[in-house]
């Protein structure tokens, strides 16, 4: 008989996803961007903070917190530490960055110079395929245990379906 899903037993599953597995050599460029999402209501707001591997487009780090540079340096924490690193990590003119990620590797960028493109188009692809990140939808989480584990699946299923030569 199978095991019903308890928030206890989600949680459990969901930390056998969270570590992000190195089985692939690390490139040289890493993508960092924000995402804008809520919970419950519009009031309630959550950042995606993502970090993207630019090479095979494999999402490397991952927080959900406020647009803080607390947040900003969970983000990146959460990359493993071959991915930090690299030799640049481009982002966004975020202050917040500029405090978090070591000077010597960091590089900020105007959108117009398009180093952040993909993460960008990343950021689209997840509110394409994760309902609850549309803007003005019906969808949303009432949760936040619910839209950070909604955003891991979908995370970890993305990961899993590159092919990396």
């Amino acid at each position: 008989m199978p095991q019903s899903l308890t928030p206890s037993r989600v949680r459990s599953i969901l930390t056998l996803l969270r570590p992000f597995r190195s089985r692939f050599s690390p490139y040289d460029y890493v993508r960092s961007d924000e995402l804008w999402s809520y919970v419950k209501s519009k009031e309630n707001q959550e950042w995606v903070w993502l970090a993207l591997e630019r090479k095979s487009r494999r999402i490397v780090g991952m927080y959900i917190g406020n647009r803080s540079r607390e947040s900003a340096k969970k983000l990146w924490e959460s990359i493993p530490e071959s991915w930090q690193r690299s030799h640049c990590v481009y982002t966004d003119g975020l202050e917040s960055y500029c405090e978090a990620i070591p000077k010597e590797i960091h590089q900020s960028t105007a959108k117009e110079e398009g180093e952040t493109n993909h993460i960008e188009r990343f950021n689209n692809t997840l509110r394409q395929r994760c309902s609850r990140l549309v803007r003005k939808g019906l969808s949303y989480s009432k949760k936040f245990f619910n839209h950070e584990g909604a955003i891991w699946y979908f995370i970890h299923h993305y990961n899993a379906s590159i092919n990396v030569t």
